[in-house]
């Protein structure tokens, strides 16, 4: 992988900049959907959705190439479209259709299409952690040069497994790079309340794996950054961290009532620092692209949701029979 300037880290092609553009409003578009559908009943169970975090998954897809792995929590909607998943197969999946990607029976928490690379969202806190490393052993031992992105919270930064992983990847030097999505709270508090250190990206100092703190409101350094760490892994010189300070505007779930912090402050965040609304005004000032041409992007878009959403209510539900199907035994 080239090397990249300090001085041009940052800078994005028109083509970047508008498809960036289009992913994040996709995957905001798609999720709002999903939060309405959820409150008319049909989606059921977990949902977390990842409104205002759009920049972290669309700056890291920018980083990798096919072959490369991705991992992650239950937040999980947006890795699996930047993955390639159609929206259609992922809202069938929310919905408990047998179109679903998983055939109606992981539901929000469990998308899953190993061959896009994806393995996974996963609802046990911190569990993909050891996973993804586990992915990388396998790229080491195998001998090819894929990286595996693991994502985890703020939260699932104090489990024990997270450690665990930290030490066997530094001794191997597997191509893995950590990324903590720190969106400031976890399920009902702020990350001041549950971390002893604020600076996440220093939690592998111990293990001597390096760190970076990113604005991870700003899609572009989110590729500057993932550049650099995913060069680092690639190069057989072992894992890396990052640290990518985000927000979230909903709650933990959907049945967060997000009591743990004011209205202002949401509003603050979308205001000054919305990653969508930060690539729309570098667009316009750069001559990108026009209101018009943004316009029809937004419609697309809209069309894509709207589709997904007829398909997946008008998908079957599974037969009773097929719950004793893909079980261990």
């Amino acid at each position: 992988m080239a090397k990249h300037n300090a001085d041009t880290d940052f800078v994005f092609s028109k083509d970047e900049e508008l498809k960036a553009f289009r992913d994040m409003l996709l995957i905001r578009r798609f999720e709002e959907r999903c939060g309405q559908m959820y409150g008319e009943g049909l989606i059921a169970g977990f949902c977390h959705l990842y409104i205002g975090q759009e920049a972290v998954v669309v700056g890291m897809q920018m980083t990798i190439g096919e072959g490369d792995q991705v991992i992650t929590a239950y937040r999980d909607h947006g890795h699996a479209l930047m993955t390639g998943m159609d929206p259609k197969a992922v809202l069938a999946e929310l919905t408990g259709r047998m179109d679903g990607i998983s055939k109606g029976k992981g539901g929000s928490m469990h998308m899953f299409a190993p061959e896009k690379g994806f393995f996974g969202g996963h609802g046990i806190v911190g569990a993909q952690v050891s996973i993804g490393t586990g992915l990388a052993f396998a790229n080491k031992y195998r001998g090819n040069d894929r990286v595996c992105l693991t994502y985890f919270g703020d939260g699932a930064s104090n489990q024990g497994q997270v450690y665990e992983s930290f030490n066997m990847a530094k001794i191997w030097d597997l191509p893995v790079v950590y990324i903590i999505e720190n969106n400031h709270y976890g399920m009902g508090t702020s990350v001041e309340r549950a971390s002893a250190n604020l600076n996440l990206s220093q939690r592998g100092l111990s293990f001597n794996i390096p760190g970076e703190q990113v604005d991870a409101m700003d899609v572009r350094a989110v590729r500057a950054a993932g550049l650099r760490a995913v060069e680092h892994a690639r190069a057989g010189k072992g894992p890396f961290i990052l640290e990518m300070l985000t927000y979230r505007y909903r709650g933990h779930s959907m049945s967060d009532p997000a009591k743990y912090r004011s209205r202002d402050e949401v509003q603050k965040v979308k205001n000054a620092n919305d990653p969508i609304d930060r690539s729309r005004a570098r667009i316009l000032e750069h001559g990108h692209a026009t209101e018009d041409d943004l316009k029809l992007i937004e419609n697309e878009v809209k069309e894509i949701v709207a589709e997904a959403v007829t398909f997946a209510k008008s998908a079957p539900l599974p037969d009773p029979a097929q719950l004793y199907t893909d079980v261990y035994a």
